[in-house]
C-alpha cells in the first residue's frame, strides 16, 4: 500500500506501507493501540487513525523526532493507494471471480483504476487479465520472468481498499 500525503500548499509524498521493518509496525502498534493487523485492515478501509499512524512511522525514517502529536494532518491530506503488486494481484483476482460477468468486471476494473497509486500499471494489468500475458519478442532478446503472488493473496475480500480516509 501507499500512503499519499499531501500537505496543503505542498509536494504530495508516498509512503511505502507495504515493508515496514519489525520496530515501526510495534511503534504504530502501541501508537495506536491495537494490533498490526488491525491497522493493515484500517489501512485497507481508509481508517483515519490506522492511515495517520503508519504514515507517521514512515515519516520518522526521514524525521525522527517527529512526535505523533506534531503530525496532525487534514483528512484530505491523506490518501491510500493500491501498490504495483497489489494491482496485479487484485486484477487477477477480479479476472477470476469476475470473468463471466461482464457488467460486474467492468465495475471493478474502474474500481482497480482509481484505487491505484500508478495509473500505468492498472492498465497493464487488466490488459494482460483480458488479454492474456504478452510474448517476449525472440529477437528482442528478452527474458520473461513470472511472480508468485500465491503467498501474498488478500485474506478479506477482494474490493481494493478506499482511497481517502473519510
Amino acid at each position: 500500500m501507499i500512503i499519499v500525503y499531501t500537505p496543503e500548499g505542498g509536494e504530495p509524498e508516498r509512503l511505502n506501507a507495504g515493508r515496514l521493518r519489525t520496530s515501526e509496525i510495534q511503534i504504530a502498534e502501541r501508537t495506536a493501540d491495537r494490533p498490526w493487523d488491525q491497522l493493515k485492515q484500517g489501512l485497507k478501509n481508509g481508517d483515519a487513525t490506522s492511515v495517520r499512524t503508519v504514515a507517521w512511522v514512515i515519516k520518522k525514517r526521514q524525521e525522527p523526532a517527529l512526535r505523533f502529536g506534531q503530525f496532525d494532518p487534514y483528512e484530505d491530506e491523506l490518501a491510500v493507494k493500491l501498490d504495483d503488486r497489489e494491482v496485479r494481484r487484485y486484477a487477477e483476482i477480479f479476472m477470476n471471480e469476475y470473468g463471466d460477468k461482464p457488467d460486474d468486471l467492468a465495475g471493478a476494473w474502474e474500481e482497480l483504476r482509481d484505487a491505484a497509486d500508478n495509473p500505468d500499471i492498472a492498465e497493464a494489468a487488466i490488459a494482460e487479465q483480458v488479454d492474456g500475458p504478452k510474448e517476449a519478442s525472440p529477437s528482442a532478446g528478452s527474458v520473461t520472468s513470472e511472480t508468485n503472488t500465491s503467498a501474498s493473496s488478500p485474506t478479506t475480500s477482494a474490493t481494493p481498499p478506499t482511497t481517502s480516509t473519510t
